[in-house]
């Protein structure tokens, strides 16, 4: 039996206000020949299937759109991530069901509901589709329990949710290849400036051990960045199809195809192919507007360009030059979205680098918040972490 592992399509997605559904239509061609071509019976998708709770239209037509066309070709099962709605993902899933497409969006009450048996000809396989687990998923929250109890919590919740999971795989279907699906943060993956930071801004981060080496394979979601947390137990991440930040430009983005016959399991990384570049040009303004003029396309879509430019001075000039010649920058080959002015000397006598233009989006909102908390209340040690973490808690109770 053949499976396709993928995860964080992020559809809606916009990198500094440009949208990228473009370059996830070209993927999901790109994927739908790749079914065909590597004759894939099943289809597993570890959550994230949109950027925001709450999509639009645009990309509701597109998400239905892919599974029309997958429909037929290959079974299907998609969980939800810690940024979807699992309202969303499963209003339409008894509809879905009859074109053998299983949706799982949130956590269930009964943990043999996650498991979707697979049939192809004599080869069986089981699926336990986790989705995204929230807080009050894992754990009971007590009145006055301190932040470090919650982080103890929340972990020893999560090994307990996937110990039930092992139990009922082994009490219902033990010598059945087993594929558990998983969206969370394991430790030692690489995160990007685009991932939303869980279970309270990844602090409670766990080991690959949590799966006790039951599951043949495990497909994770939530990392952007291909990354295969242990080899002796078949734990990967195969990171989003496409870069969803200038910090994942030069990450190589794939898909995983997993060959189960009987006891053996192999995995073959399979490459997406690039469909747009995404690009850093840095250096003084002279520099940079001529790597600008310079640049051809080579994919099929406009290149998304970070610019850093670099003056050893501090000129009125410098400003203008910088506006005129950068940020207001058209051309039909690339497209400059993020940009940053900054001086080795300013007209004070620093020699310190110093930024003068920067983007707001570069900031998370722990990252604002803690800025504010430095200039205004000027908090320090044990009060000012007290504060942040009350924030983090926030953030994830409102899913931002």
């Amino acid at each position: 039996m053949r499976v396709l592992h993928t995860s964080d399509w992020h559809i809606g997605k916009q990198l500094h206000k440009e949208d990228l559904n473009q370059e996830i239509a070209l993927f999901f061609d790109w994927l739908l020949k790749t079914i065909e071509k590597e004759q894939i019976d099943v289809l597993l998708v570890s959550g994230d299937i949109f950027d925001q709770a709450n999509p639009s239209q645009a990309s509701l037509k597109m998400y239905y759109g892919f599974l029309v066309a997958v429909r037929g070709l290959c079974k299907v099962i998609l969980t939800g991530g810690n940024h979807d709605s699992a309202a969303v993902l499963n209003a339409p899933k008894d509809l879905l069901q009859t074109m053998d497409i299983t949706v799982i969006g949130g956590a269930v009450k009964n943990k043999i509901d996650l498991f979707v048996p697979v049939k192809v000809g004599e080869e069986e396989l089981v699926v336990a589709a986790v989705p995204f687990l929230k807080d009050r998923d894992i754990r009971a929250s007590v009145a006055g329990e301190s932040y470090s109890d919650k982080i103890t919590q929340i972990k020893t919740g999560l090994h307990r949710y996937f110990e039930q999971v092992n139990k009922v795989y082994t009490e219902n279907y033990k010598g059945i290849p087993f594929i558990v699906m998983g969206h969370l943060y394991i430790h030692g993956a690489a995160v990007s400036e685009s991932e939303r930071d869980i279970q309270i801004g990844n602090q409670a981060g766990i080991e690959a051990s949590i799966f006790q080496g039951v599951p043949d394979y495990v497909a994770l979601g939530h990392i952007h960045k291909p990354y295969k947390v242990a080899s002796e137990s078949n734990v990967h991440y195969c990171g989003s199809p496409v870069s969803l930040s200038f910090s994942e430009k030069e990450d190589i983005k794939q898909i995983n195809i997993v060959d189960i016959c009987k006891e053996n399991v192999t995995t073959t990384i399979v490459k997406v192919p690039k469909f747009r570049d995404v690009l850093l040009f840095e250096g003084t303004l002279d520099t940079v507007a001529q790597k600008l003029e310079q640049y051809t396309k080579t994919q099929d879509l406009p290149a998304l360009v970070e610019v850093q430019v670099t003056e050893p001075q501090e000129t009125l000039s410098s400003f203008e030059q910088f506006q005129q010649r950068i940020q207001e920058y058209e051309s039909p080959d690339l497209k400059v979205l993020k940009s940053k002015l900054q001086f080795e000397t300013m007209q004070g006598g620093s020699t310190a680098i110093v930024d003068t233009f920067s983007d707001l989006e570069d900031l998370k909102p722990l990252e604002l918040f803690q800025k504010k908390l430095d200039l205004d209340l000027q908090l320090e040690g044990a009060e000012k972490e007290e504060f942040t973490n009350a924030f983090r808690e926030l953030l994830q109770d409102l899913n931002l």
